[in-house]
C-alpha cells in the first residue's frame, strides 16, 4: 500500500488528536513534526513515534521526507505557511478556516489554481455521517427546494480556553471567535449542501462574561439565492449540548444532532442514505483518508481550499454585519476546484 509521508506543524490538543486517529489511516504515516517549543516537539514525536524533530517549518519543508504537511497552528499563520508549502511543492491539510480573512483566502486560492498543489482545508463535518446523510439528500433534491437552514452550536468554554491559548484572544491573530472557529463548521455543511454561494449576511456579536477581544456569541443569517440560513454560535453555554442543523424543504425536513452520535431524520419524505466516502468510524478519520487518498490517487477530496471560501465569505459579512449594524453584501467568488 502507497503511504503518505506526512509532516505535522504545530504539535497542540487537535494536532494530538488527528495523530492518534492517524493510527486508524493505514495510508498515513507521520514521519515529522514541528512546533517552536522545541520540548512539546519532541515530546510529540515521542508519543506518536515520528522520527524527526524540527523548530522552524521553513527547516521542515526543506530538509524533512514528506510528501505533504497539516498544518495545526494558528488562524494567523495559515497564510504564509500554505505559500511556502506551496512554494516546496508540498501538499497541505490545514484546519479551519483556509485563512484568517477573506483576502488572504482569495488570494491562496489564486496562487494554489495557478501551481495546481493539492490544498485541503479540515472542514471534517463533511465526513461526519449525519451532515453527510444530510447534505446529500439536499443537492439530490430529496426535500425539494430548500427555503430556510437552522443552525444552533451551543457549546461551552471557560477564560482558560483563551488562557492556554492566547492567540484565540484577539482578532489580529484568531479572524474572530466562535464564529470562525467553531460555528464555521456547521455553517460550512449548509452552504455545501445547498450549493449556492451566500450573497449577503446580517449578525449580532457579544464577548459576555470574557476578557477577549472576539466574539463567545455570534447570530448571523445568510441569504443566498434560494435559502436563508440562520446560525447561533456560543462558547457560552452553561453547559456544552448538542449540535443541531434543521434544514426546511418544500417536500420535508432534515433534522442533524451529534449526540449521541452523530444522526439525521427525515420527517416527511423517504431517503436512500449513501455509503459514506472514505474509510473509518469518525469524521476525522474519514478526512484524513480522504486527504491521502486524493494526494496519493487523485480521488476526490470533500473539502479542497476554493470549496471553503463560500463559508470564509459568510463569516467575513456576518463580522462585518456585527460593526455596521447594515445588512452586507458578498462579492462573487472563485471556487473552481
Amino acid at each position: 500500500m502507497k503511504k503518505l509521508r506526512l509532516g505535522v506543524v504545530g504539535c497542540g490538543d487537535i494536532a494530538g488528536f488527528t495523530a492518534l486517529v492517524s493510527r486508524l489511516v493505514p495510508q498515513v504515516r507521520l514521519c515529522a513534526c514541528c512546533d517552536v517549543n522545541e520540548k512539546r516537539a519532541r515530546k510529540f514525536a515521542k508519543r506518536h513515534g515520528i522520527p524527526q524533530v524540527f523548530t522552524d517549518p521553513t527547516e521542515l519543508l526543506k530538509q524533512a521526507d514528506i510528501e505533504a504537511v497539516y498544518l495545526a497552528v494558528p488562524h494567523f499563520l495559515h497564510y504564509q505557511m500554505i505559500l511556502d508549502a506551496i512554494e516546496a511543492d508540498k501538499a497541505v491539510l490545514v484546519e479551519k478556516p483556509l485563512a484568517r480573512t477573506l483576502p488572504e483566502g482569495e488570494e491562496l486560492v489564486g496562487i494554489i489554481q495557478q501551481r495546481g498543489v493539492k490544498v485541503g482545508v479540515n472542514y471534517q463535518y463533511r465526513y461526519d455521517s449525519g451532515c453527510h446523510a444530510m447534505a446529500r439528500a439536499i443537492q439530490k433534491g430529496d426535500l425539494g427546494r430548500i427555503h430556510s437552514i437552522r443552525i444552533n452550536v451551543p457549546w461551552h468554554r471557560t477564560q482558560q480556553y483563551f488562557e492556554a491559548a492566547q492567540w484565540h484572544k484577539t482578532i489580529a491573530q484568531a479572524g474572530g471567535g466562535t464564529l470562525i472557529t467553531q460555528g464555521s463548521h456547521f455553517l460550512d455543511v449548509a452552504l455545501w449542501a445547498l450549493g449556492e454561494p451566500p450573497v449577503s449576511a446580517m449578525g449580532y456579536t457579544a464577548s459576555h462574561g470574557f476578557d477577549v477581544e472576539v466574539d463567545t456569541l455570534a447570530h448571523g443569517i445568510v441569504e443566498t439565492r434560494s435559502s436563508l440560513v440562520s446560525i447561533t454560535s456560543s462558547m457560552a453555554a452553561a453547559k456544552e449540548q448538542a449540535v443541531t442543523i434543521e434544514a426546511y424543504g418544500e417536500l420535508g425536513t432534515a433534522i442533524y444532532c451529534n449526540m449521541p452520535m452523530p444522526n439525521v431524520r427525515f420527517p416527511g419524505v423517504k431517503v436512500h442514505k449513501e455509503r459514506l466516502p472514505g474509510f473509518g468510524v469518525h469524521a476525522l478519520q474519514r478526512s484524513l483518508s480522504g486527504f491521502s487518498n486524493w494526494v496519493l490517487d487523485g480521488k476526490p477530496f470533500l473539502t479542497p481550499a476554493a470549496s471553503s471560501l463560500p463559508v470564509l465569505a459568510a463569516v467575513d459579512a456576518i463580522y462585518r454585519s456585527a460593526a455596521t449594524g447594515q445588512k452586507e453584501f458578498i462579492t462573487r467568488l472563485t471556487t473552481d476546484n
